[in-house]
């Protein structure tokens, strides 16, 4: 089983980009965002589980949003 660490998915972008040398302007142009909305997103950690994928696909990432069942190690 893997150890999760508990850090927002806004945290987790972030230190992404950081990492990749860019910025959240870039990544939004990328994801075809206008204005602010990527950096709204980001302040409210809110994104559907389709933008997580793009956010990874547009990071050249793998997103595996896994749950896994703590008595059983059964994963969704």
């Amino acid at each position: 089983m893997r150890e999760v660490i508990d850090v927002s998915m806004a945290l987790k972008i972030k230190k992404i980009l950081l990492e990749k040398d860019m910025t959240i302007k870039e990544l939004s142009e990328k994801l075809g965002y206008k204005g602010s909305n990527l950096y709204s997103k980001l302040d409210r950690d809110n994104f559907s589980e389709k933008e997580l994928r793009d956010i990874a696909k547009a990071l050249n990432c793998e997103y595996d949003g896994i749950f896994t069942m703590k008595d059983t190690g059964k994963q969704f």
